[in-house]
């Protein structure tokens, strides 16, 4: 498993009964996990003083409770700075367990000595996007919502990366990557995060089992002639490593060779010593 645990501002402090007790800089957020299915004592006085609760419906969905947290904040990892608001469906604008993908990629792109040309599809808030900029790559930020993309510039500009060479688009992510297609664009280094279910900007379906694979075919199409990473997130139950893999192997290591590994992610716990699943990832680089 991969884990994200070089976090001084987020932590995982207990988890119990479908829930976890998060601590997001100076505040403390109850949030539902699927993972979590075991029923521990909750003996952690964070549960008592929580800053905000999501309270998960019957009927699906919920909604937040809140005790005294402001509207926004802000955390760090390393030398970046996130935004964080709670919003819909639970989130805060940042998935902390992507860390441990975002340090392995700067690594690349810091080594690699030469230009390197990122494409970020799905790119959400932008984490991804800031990591592989502060690296030193030219980064392309693509997500269908016009309100992530905006997202993404604060939380650049807050990271000192307002002037770098990130080019942001509202697009949906496969049209865009066909028209990339025809113009001849090449990238030598694919992220995506894609969800599980999605709309693009114009009411364009996406569910991922039926569209993943064609689509990551589709992306080797602007990969370019000495690429460098591809990187695939996952949150989705039937996507485990050993499919991402099967899938990578299949696409991108039959073109360009070199090597896959795939694994879940995860984030430590405080309270348990243990480590929370939280997904999975599946890697392609040209070279170990």
């Amino acid at each position: 498993m991969w884990i994200a645990d070089q976090w001084n501002d987020y932590e995982v402090l207990d988890t119990s009964l479908g829930e976890k007790l998060e601590r997001w800089g100076d505040y403390l957020l109850i949030r539902p996990d699927p993972q979590v299915i075991w029923n521990t004592e909750k003996k952690h006085t964070g549960w008592k003083k929580k800053n905000g609760h999501y309270h998960r419906s019957a009927k699906g969905g919920g909604e937040w409770e809140f005790f005294n947290l402001p509207n926004e904040w802000s955390i760090e990892y390393r030398d970046l700075t996130f935004h964080l608001k709670p919003f819909s469906f639970k989130h805060t604008g940042i998935f902390p367990e992507q860390a441990t993908n975002w340090d392995w990629f700067s690594n690349l792109i810091k080594q690699a000595k030469r230009p390197v040309r990122v494409l970020n599809l799905f790119a959400y808030t932008g984490g991804a996007t800031l990591s592989a900029a502060k690296a030193g790559a030219q980064v392309t930020h693509v997500d269908a919502s016009k309100g992530m993309v905006n997202w993404a510039k604060e939380n650049a500009a807050a990271s000192g990366l307002a002037d770098a060479p990130i080019r942001w688009l509202v697009d949906d992510c496969v049209k865009f990557v066909e028209r990339e297609i025809r113009r001849g664009n090449t990238y030598d280094a694919i992220i995506m995060d894609p969800p599980s279910y999605g709309r693009g900007p114009k009411g364009e379906i996406w569910k991922i089992e039926e569209s993943i694979f064609p689509f990551v075919e589709l992306t080797t199409k602007i990969l370019s002639e000495d690429p460098l990473f591809y990187l695939i997130n996952s949150y989705t139950t039937g996507l485990q490593p050993a499919v991402l893999s099967y899938m990578i192997n299949l696409t991108v290591s039959s073109k360009f060779g070199g090597y896959v590994t795939a694994e879940e992610i995860g984030l430590p716990v405080t309270k348990s010593n243990l480590v929370l699943p939280c997904g999975a990832s599946g890697r392609w680089q040209k070279t170990l």
